[in-house]
């Protein structure tokens, strides 16, 4: 079956560099579990608020420059939370990354402070160049 981005979910993608766009849009029509853009770019007082709870352990967040986007798995008509559907986003998520040529990283690979929904463009090939960045 083939999956498209809803309209919520291309508006969540305003402001998000467009190589990460063209990645999550290539996604859609490879993967086997259908999903939705939760969050693309992001405001610094979003950021402190998703620190402050412990959702996000940075105020350094790629979010904030346009260069990540979260995705959750739309299972039921509802946000899955469970872990194997990610596996299965990241799978779509990689190989439209691999079919583009572009490099990404998914946070549900990382050892620390695993974050299965989160994508992002690697800081060294794409820097800080949509705003201010704090630590």
């Amino acid at each position: 079956m083939a999956y498209t981005l809803g309209q919520r979910s291309l508006s969540r993608l305003e402001g998000v560099h467009p190589h990460l766009v063209e990645i999550v849009e290539e996604a859609i029509t490879l993967t086997s579990i259908d999903f939705c853009v939760l969050e693309g770019l992001r405001s610094i007082e979003r950021q402190k608020v998703l620190y402050e709870k412990g959702a996000s352990r940075t105020m350094n967040s790629r979010h904030l420059t346009g260069h990540a986007v979260d995705l959750g798995a739309w299972i039921d008509n509802e946000i899955c939370w469970a872990w194997p559907p990610y596996y299965e986003i990241a799978n779509a998520m990689m190989a439209a990354a691999s079919k583009l040529n572009r490099p990404l990283e998914w946070g549900g690979g990382w050892e620390k402070f695993r974050d299965g929904v989160h994508y992002q463009l690697p800081f060294s090939l794409y820097p800080r160049d949509k705003g201010k960045i704090i630590k």
